[in-house]
């Protein structure tokens, strides 16, 4: 998936004539606290909530205000976790995506972004979560992945977590099978360490629960 496919009509963009009591007002409106300024269709910047509670002025035009425009966005072709990436580095409630020839095309809201996230397979579909932890040179996807399946299962997604000054790495992965033993007991086998393991039984209505919930509250 990619950043042209996630972009949604949520949230409009400034206009760099617009004041700064205008965007003040729009945030609340759209519950951000960012928002993308244009010229013409040309991304200028994104404007923050703080830097605008900062200015004496409201009735000011925001390009004769000396904002702090943070000049941070995404091409249209950038994967979905790059998008995520970007969002999270920068803290920012919505992210600008320009096209190939640089202009304006729209924005991903955080919001919407989560929604996404929280569709997925690895994250909707039921299953259990293993966390080893195991040297970096060690580390063998492809002997991990033969392990699972020697157990009827197959795995949906992973990350690897690094220690800070250490080489030993934390692998993290979701498996298409709620009963975990077997494939724990296969690890163990294996002298694998298992730090922990979480199976989905009895908790995925719950953890959808607190998501619809979060959105909600995103939405009023």
């Amino acid at each position: 998936m990619l950043a042209k496919d996630l972009i949604t009509e949520d949230v409009p963009p400034l206009k760099a004539t617009d004041s700064i009591e205008k965007a003040s007002a729009w945030m609340d409106d759209f519950k951000v606290v960012h928002l993308p300024v244009l010229s013409g269709r040309y991304f200028v910047g994104i404007v923050e909530e703080q830097d605008l509670l900062d200015k004496l002025d409201p009735d000011k035009r925001i390009d004769e205000s000396n904002l702090n425009f943070i000049t941070v966005f995404v091409k249209e072709d950038q994967h979905v976790f790059e998008v995520v990436k970007t969002v999270s580095d920068h803290n920012l409630s919505l992210i600008p995506v320009l096209n190939n020839e640089d202009k304006y095309i729209g924005n991903i809201t955080l919001a919407y972004l989560m929604k996404v996230i929280a569709e997925m397979s690895v994250v909707s579909d039921q299953g259990g979560t293993i966390e080893l932890e195991l040297n970096a040179n060690d580390y063998s996807l492809s002997e991990i992945a033969r392990i699972v399946e020697m157990n009827d299962a197959k795995i949906l997604g992973s990350f690897i977590t690094s220690h800070p000054d250490s080489t030993k790495i934390q692998f993290t992965f979701k498996v298409n099978r709620i009963d975990l033993r077997p494939i724990l007991q296969t690890f163990e086998r294996y002298n694998y360490r298992v730090t922990a393991s979480f199976d989905s039984g009895g908790h995925d209505d719950d953890l959808r629960d607190r998501f619809d919930s979060f959105m909600n509250y995103l939405n009023i």
